[in-house]
């Protein structure tokens, strides 16, 4: 038998544990700043990137029609390309997302 009331304990740990040495490694390992232009680059475009992966799965999960989902993205990022607000363009989607459910 094992014990079954430590084993979210162990993983809570192991997860500080890695979470704790990706953000403490860079800080000890670099100590002056970085001059590759293509490491800077890089790491210009991890952010986008990381809020890009997730919220493209949510925006395809939260309507019952993936193809509303996937109008609503196009929807907006053609209206975030031209330069609208955030709030004109959560709007937009919002109703496209609407009317499509409700032709679908």
């Amino acid at each position: 038998m094992t014990n079954t009331r430590l084993n979210p304990y162990i993983y809570i740990f192991i997860m500080f544990a890695v979470s704790y040495i990706i953000r403490v490694l860079p800080l000890t390992l670099i100590r002056k700043q970085i001059r590759n232009r293509t490491i800077r680059s890089f790491l210009y475009y991890v952010p986008y990137v990381t809020l890009a992966v997730m919220t493209f799965p949510a925006i395809m999960d939260a309507t019952e029609q993936p193809l509303a989902g996937l109008m609503a993205l196009v929807v907006g990022m053609v209206m975030a390309w031209r330069g609208l607000g955030l709030f004109p363009v959560a709007i937009a989607c919002s109703v496209t997302v609407f009317i499509l459910e409700s032709v679908l």
